[in-house]
Formats: C-alpha cells, sequence, structure tokens
C-alpha cells in the first residue's frame, strides 16, 4: 500500500475536522472566551495548529494538531527499536486535546488519537494508530465515572468486544504517578501499535473515539458547571491539578516525543493549567478530601 493524496487528505481530514468540531463545542459551553490560534511549522518537516480557548466556564482548553515527518525517530517514540533503514521516514499526525474547567466540580479531562507510519519511496512498511481518553475529578462523582467508562466501552465494543478491558487496564496503568504511589484520575481508555483491521478502519475507530470522547464530556461537565464551591474546594483543585502537571513533565511519552521531534514547544506544553499550586500545607478538609479522593481514584472502574 502507498501513501498518496486520497490517504493523506483522509488522514489530515479527520484530525482538522475534529479539531474544529471539539474547538467549537467547547467555545459554546463558555459565556465568554478568548480564542488563540497559531499555525505552526517544523524545521525537518511538518507543523500544526494550536487552538487554545480561555473562558469563564473552561479556564483553559487546548486543542492541537499536528502532522510532521522525519528520517529519524525520537527515542521517546515505541517506534525507536524499528532502527530506521536508508530512505525510510515516518509520518505521525494527530489531535489532543485537554480541558481545565474553571468549577473544581467539573473534571479535567484529556483526549488524542495519532497515526504512525514508516514509509519508503511512499510504500508503507509499517503502520499503526494510538490514543485514548481520560478524566481527572477533583470531586469524586460515582455517576460521572459510569457514565465515562460505559460510553468508552459501548463505542469499543463496535469493533472488538475484547478492547475495552485491555485498553482500560493499559490507561490506569499509563496514568499513575510512582513517586506519589496515586492514579491520576479514574482513567478511561489507552491503547498504541494498534492495527484494527486496515488504516481506514483503524481511523473509523479514531473518530468514533472522538466523537464519544465529546458526547460523554460534554454531558459531565454540563453537570457541573453551576455547583456551588468553596475555598476549600477550590484551592483543593489547584493542589492536585499539580498531580496532572508531574505526570506531563515527568512521564508523559507524547510530551518527550513532542519535544524530541523538535514540535513546537508552546502547543506542546499548552496541556499544562493555567493556575496550579503546591501548598506548604493542606487544611484538615483538605486531607480529608484527598485520602477521599485518592479511594475513589484507586477504583476499577472496569472490572
Amino acid at each position: 500500500m502507498k501513501i498518496n493524496s486520497d490517504l493523506n487528505k483522509q488522514i489530515v481530514s479527520l484530525f482538522q475536522d475534529y479539531q474544529s468540531k471539539i474547538s467549537s463545542d467547547f467555545a459554546a459551553i463558555n459565556k465568554t472566551v478568548e480564542e488563540n490560534i497559531s499555525e505552526w511549522s517544523r524545521q525537518n518537516g511538518g507543523g500544526g495548529k494550536t487552538i487554545i480557548l480561555s473562558g469563564d466556564r473552561i479556564e483553559k482548553a487546548a486543542i492541537n494538531f499536528s502532522k510532521i515527518h522525519d528520517n529519524t525517530i525520537p527515542s521517546s517514540s515505541q517506534a525507536k527499536a524499528l532502527n530506521l533503514k536508508n530512505g525510510d521516514e515516518f509520518i505521525a499526525s494527530g489531535l489532543s486535546v485537554i480541558s481545565h474547567p474553571t468549577n473544581p466540580k467539573a473534571p479535567t479531562s484529556h483526549m488524542n488519537g495519532r497515526i504512525f507510519i514508516i514509509h519508503n519511496k511512499k510504500e508503507i512498511k509499517k503502520w499503526w494508530i494510538g490514543g485514548g481518553f481520560d478524566l481527572t475529578p477533583y470531586v469524586p462523582y460515582k455517576a460521572d465515572a459510569e457514565l465515562w467508562h460505559k460510553g468508552a466501552k459501548d463505542f469499543l465494543n463496535k469493533f472488538n468486544k475484547t478492547y475495552y478491558s485491555k485498553f482500560a487496564k493499559n490507561c490506569d496503568e499509563y496514568f499513575y504517578l510512582p513517586h506519589r504511589d496515586e492514579q491520576r484520575g479514574i482513567g478511561g481508555i489507552f491503547f498504541d501499535n494498534l492495527k484494527h483491521k486496515n488504516i481506514t478502519s483503524s481511523l473509523s475507530l479514531l473518530a468514533n473515539m472522538f466523537e464519544t470522547y465529546l458526547t460523554s464530556y460534554k454531558k459531565i461537565i454540563n453537570r457541573r458547571l453551576n455547583s456551588k464551591f468553596s475555598t476549600d474546594e477550590k484551592e483543593f483543585q489547584l493542589y492536585r491539578r499539580g498531580r496532572y502537571v508531574e505526570f506531563n513533565l515527568l512521564f508523559d511519552r507524547g510530551t518527550k516525543f513532542g519535544i524530541e521531534s523538535g514540535g513546537r514547544t508552546d502547543s506542546i506544553l499548552a496541556s499544562l493549567p493555567q493556575n496550579v499550586a503546591w501548598p506548604g500545607k493542606l487544611t484538615s478538609k483538605q486531607i480529608s478530601m484527598n485520602k477521599k479522593l485518592n479511594d475513589f481514584l484507586s477504583n476499577d472502574w472496569y472490572a
């Protein structure tokens, strides 16, 4: 199979169309919102587009599209062991999304989907897709966790009934902070190196994932956006956002890949929250909230 203009268009259209749809839907959640769009190019080939939203209800959202190509694979890539031969080139394209709501009772969400192709003179040698979505609450709600995982299971069952349990377990294992001995959130799904039948079928799986993520997250966030919250809860949200920062900077493979591949640094780090805190001391109520949250996060929602 060769890389041709039709395949390139199919890949780029999928990611760009959902970048536009997700950013539009997120913007509509806010009463007031500022949109910042940056288009960028990469010296060794490729580029992308970053949309950052700053609103009254979603404090910060980043929706990133990228498509890059090169003949050297970054060391953080799962493909590094393949050792590109003379004339080989990789193409990596994807969409990543992060949303940090203002209200601490509304959870942070993350989603990404990508395709990786290795070719030689346009003849495809290897390819796979990867991605997933996960939810990071600050105030635990069982109903939100159940809705999130049900959406994931229902859409994946249309493709393969073994996928959900595997991908949900992967997600819990990946989004774990070993230095804290904590889960980052309630999980969701995470997968890499997946070939679902053929490229067209695999792109269809990604499209279904994007749609499921958006539908599930909008339902959850709309439940919580108008909830009243206390000063303790707001300060606790800022404290727990620190876990998000720690994971992305210390462990996230996507962050490392972006930096090592020469991507736009501001786009790569756009996933970080606008406001975050590492307080020297928590209040007694916040200590209790932290224990309750960690107990909640340790549940196996996919079991």
